[in-house]
């Protein structure tokens, strides 16, 4: 079984911050986009197989199915964010300070989601999905969903590409 906190190398007791901060440093050194040798971007590749928004995994066979796993964040926006993000709408543009709130809201249900298949002893997660709902004004509920999967190689001989 994965155990995602070892693999993040984080403790369990980490911050929904803690565990976004070493997830995206561990996007960086071994995305399989940084690797031209082959067998590196294929090492790579094996890494980060393992979570995905496809239904299937390649080279894999989902040997139990443990049903939906969820994270649900319901945010609202701040006073202060709410008048920075006013001025920035009157010279146009990106307003970074919702981009902000809404890529932090979406990490935080990610990592909730994570955590709650580590929980139920899966070791992948297939089609990951968000949905948004606002409840009300100015306060929004952020969904990440997926089915949480126990898989293992299919055969010695696949590989992620064949």
């Amino acid at each position: 079984m994965t155990n995602y906190y070892e693999i993040l190398g984080v403790p369990r007791t980490a911050s929904a911050s803690e565990v976004r901060s070493a997830y995206a440093k561990l996007a960086r050194e071994r995305h399989p986009d940084r690797f031209a040798d082959p067998a590196e971007k294929a090492k790579a590749e094996e890494f980060f197989k393992n979570l995905t928004t496809a239904f299937e995994l390649p080279s894999c066979r989902v040997v139990r199915n443990l049903g939906v796993v969820r994270g649900i964040v319901v945010r609202s926006r701040n006073i202060f964010a709410t008048i920075g993000a006013g001025l920035q709408t009157i010279v146009g543009g990106n307003i970074t300070v919702w981009t902000k709130l809404c890529e932090d809201t979406r990490a935080d249900a990610f990592d909730i989601m994570i955590q709650h298949a580590t929980e139920i002893g899966a070791n992948a997660i297939v089609g990951a999905r968000y949905d948004a709902t606002e409840v009300s004004a100015g306060v929004t509920e952020v969904l990440a969903y997926g089915t949480a999967v126990i898989v293992e190689p299919a055969s010695t001989e696949a590989s992620y590409r064949s």
